[in-house]
């Protein structure tokens, strides 16, 4: 059953602003309605989910089911965390390391090192004559089976393993050599200028709590896979368009927005029922820090500033850290697959982190399923 935006609006007292924003989150579903294709029919199911939540304090079950989607968390964690608005890198303000720390830096500080990282070793990271993403899922496919396995590694060589396979990332994703990522990046696309912007982005996007690639990254090596398998499964969920790749799809809806205006292009979208890509963020109902962080450092294309107006009044959300990628890709004539790319390699640091912690804890990850079949 469906409902027109009106019914849909009055069943949960709010806003339509609110409406158009839990369809972008993807909180309710929508669709073009079959009479006027200009306007949309909203899933009365999500609505009426959404308006018992509001109405009255959720069961046990409930809580459980949804706490991985947005709910309470589920697992401790000493790497980083969301809190007042703010992202911290084991108790350090990530906007604040952005200014000057390199990924480097914080791949010591996430990992908890205790001295420099040996990034130069070849053993897992032998030179790859292509680059991008579909090189680095071959590389990583073809030693998944030959690495050690995590279990049973101490945390000194656990360390390494992960030095081995950052190498082995950046060497795919930003080509051989001896210097910084940021700059080796910047060489790759021919953007030598834009190297410290480079290098403020891979900060900022090095981790971000248990987010869903993170997640799928500790599942596999809660198992005693090994990092490299950790990292495949990492990098499959990034791709994603509700993920590392939803800064594409800001790119083309910039790009919508030059032919046809900022506010007619996301209104299309709504039309269609799609959500609006690279807005808000359930963990910062303020605004995203790192989408702040990066776009003060950089004028944005002049379609991206009238998008983020438009989506301001229209949906009442602010642009999140996708967006900020996409407007960086865009200022820089980065290739199409950039933004992924960038995400990768940035957030190879986080999962690592991450995976070093779980295999750490030696715990397995295997949550209950809370069966709504038919009855045996």
């Amino acid at each position: 059953m469906w409902l027109t935006a009106g019914e849909a609006i009055e069943r949960l007292s709010i806003k339509p602003q609110t409406l158009y924003a839990s369809v972008s989150r993807g909180r309710v579903r929508a669709k073009p309605d079959p009479a006027d294709p200009r306007r949309s029919l909203y899933s009365a199911a999500d609505v009426e989910r959404l308006a018992a939540r509001r109405a009255g304090r959720p069961s046990a079950r409930e809580v459980a089911a949804d706490a991985i989607r947005w709910g309470e968390p589920v697992l401790p964690s000493a790497i980083s965390t969301v809190i007042e608005g703010r992202l911290y890198y084991r108790g350090e303000d990530a906007a604040s390391l952005a200014e000057t720390a390199t990924a480097e830096d914080v791949a010591r500080l996430l990992w908890a090192a205790d001295g420099p990282l040996e990034l130069g070793s070849t053993k897992l990271a032998a030179a790859a004559d292509e680059r991008g993403l579909p090189a680095l899922f071959s590389h990583l496919a073809a030693v998944v089976t030959v690495a050690p396995h995590s279990r049973g590694l101490g945390e000194r060589a656990l360390i390494i393993e992960a030095c081995r396979v950052l190498a082995a990332t950046a060497n795919v994703l930003c080509g051989p050599g001896a210097e910084p990522i940021h700059m080796r990046l910047a060489r790759r696309w021919g953007r030598a200028d834009a190297a410290e912007l480079l290098r403020r982005t891979l900060v900022l996007l090095a981790d971000h709590e248990l987010n869903a690639s993170t997640f799928a990254g500790r599942v596999a090596v809660s198992t005693g896979a090994s990092l490299p398998a950790g990292m495949l499964a990492a990098l499959a969920t990034l791709t994603g368009p509700l993920h590392g790749s939803a800064a594409l799809a800001a790119r083309l809806l910039a790009r919508r927005a030059g032919e046809i205006g900022a506010s007619a292009a996301i209104s299309e979208r709504l039309a269609e029922g799609r959500a609006v890509p690279a807005l808000g963020h359930p963990l910062y109902p303020d605004g995203d820090v790192r989408a702040r962080a990066l776009l003060a450092a950089f004028q944005p294309p002049a379609v991206y500033r009238d998008l983020a107006a438009a989506s301001e009044d229209t949906v009442g959300e602010a642009p999140n850290v996708d967006f900020a990628l996409a407007a960086l890709a865009d200022v820089l004539a980065l290739p199409e697959t950039a933004p992924v790319e960038l995400f990768a390699m940035a957030r190879s640091v986080g999962w690592l982190a991450h995976m070093l912690e779980q295999a750490q804890s030696g715990a397995l990850i295997r949550p209950r399923a809370r069966y709504v079949g038919r009855r045996p």
